[in-house]
């Protein structure tokens, strides 16, 4: 107890802080005055002291208050902050999920596919895998199509050269000056027309165990698999008959479609194009099924098939034009003399064998073309296609 009077209390509009009290903006005691440069309004110049330190808020480095500090533990950009594998969620990614172009096993779509050009790809995936298919295959596929292709197809066309009439009839013709039929016409006419039919469908039947067989390598090979050209070739004996029915069917389709003005015949040949790829994988309604990826995405299916198109015209028109020139320079009649009909064989021989590109590029081109409208379809790959052959 004191009888002395407690000492005076500034007013609050004095503008002046009292010194001697620990809380004033001015930091210590002694100070009379606001620091220099402080005006009302402006925040102070030095951080509040208390006893644990400047608040919150406070940056050094600026003098002045800021943003509050972050959290303790979070950094940004989010590769800062902890290290790998430490911290409260050790060894947790920034963002949950995949690396982008990472497909998880079992998914069945693989952008990196050696067969299977994945949506997006374009032509230049179209044709890098075509490329593949023939770098990895050519040992097994060469020898697949001179056997099956090339082979037959030279020796119907040695057998037609050498039974067709036209040469005698051309020789009776100019001997007469009345204008008649020749001798024996109408029964020469049908015996050619009955060999070059029969000949046709045993030469169908040879090649539709060269395609299964083909597409049986590539497919094989495609998928990291062995695949010898004996087990190719008992792979296309087993399935040959099948798929030579659908492709005689096929062909008659479009034989009709030809006769109607020939654009019928140019539809059909480009929407039936995967049908035989479909048997082989699918096994079941190949002609509805190329209907349905043709006119599904009819551009990218046109734009595929009609370079398989232009590959085929051109590998088969160019040698089957040298093969009328070099038979021509052995007369109407080739097989007259031994000599003549050596030189023909040979002449037809080189020129089949000069098709061997034309046959690999059709294979090729419409088995990669199917596996590509399979992707747009439904994720697959080439070890899912590989198990639907069998």
């Amino acid at each position: 107890m004191t009888d002395q009077p407690p000492p005076p209390t500034p007013s609050s509009g004095s503008g002046e802080p009292d010194p001697s009290d620990p809380s004033s903006p001015t930091g210590s005691p002694g100070h009379a005055g606001p620091p220099p440069g402080w005006g009302p309004g402006m925040p102070p110049a030095g951080p509040p002291s208390g006893p644990a330190g400047p608040q919150p808020g406070w940056d050094p480095g600026q003098g002045a208050w800021g943003a509050a500090p972050p959290p303790q533990g979070w950094a940004f950009p989010p590769t800062g902050g902890y290290p790998p594998g430490s911290g409260p969620y050790g060894g947790q990614p920034w963002y949950p999920g995949a690396p982008v172009g990472w497909y998880p096993p079992g998914y069945g779509f693989d952008p990196n596919d050696a067969l299977v050009t994945p949506p997006g790809a374009g032509l230049g995936g179209w044709f890098n895998r075509c490329g593949g298919a023939l770098r990895r295959g050519w040992r097994q596929l060469v020898p697949i199509m001179l056997l099956t292709q090339v082979l037959p197809a030279a020796v119907l066309s040695v057998i037609s050269l050498g039974v067709d009439p036209s040469a005698k009839w051309a020789a009776q013709a100019e001997s007469t000056s009345t204008p008649a039929l020749p001798d024996n016409f109408a029964a020469e006419l049908l015996s050619l027309l009955v060999l070059l039919v029969g000949g046709s469908l045993v030469v169908g039947l040879v090649q539709a165990v060269g395609w299964a067989a083909g597409t049986w390598v590539i497919t094989q090979q495609a998928a990291g698999q062995p695949a010898s050209l004996e087990s190719a070739l008992r792979y296309g004996l087993r399935r040959a008959l099948g798929l030579w029915g659908w492709t005689l069917l096929v062909s008659l389709l479009i034989g009709v479609g030809v006769c109607f003005c020939v654009l019928p015949g140019i539809y059909l040949a480009f929407a039936l194009s995967m049908a035989g790829p479909v048997y082989l994988f699918e096994r079941h309604n190949p002609i509805g099924r190329s209907f349905r990826m043709f006119h599904d995405r009819l551009g990218l299916l046109l734009g595929r098939v009609a370079l398989v198109a232009v590959a085929v015209i051109v590998g088969t028109l160019i040698p089957g034009g040298l093969e009328g020139i070099g038979t021509s320079a052995f007369g109407t009649d080739p097989f007259s003399s031994a000599g003549t009909a050596a030189g023909t064989v040979v002449v037809i021989g080189i020129t089949a064998v000069l098709a061997l590109p034309a046959h690999l590029a059709q294979m090729i081109g419409l088995l990669v073309t199917y596996a590509e409208q399979r992707a747009h379809e439904a994720p697959v790959n080439t070890a899912g296609l590989a198990a639907e052959l069998g």
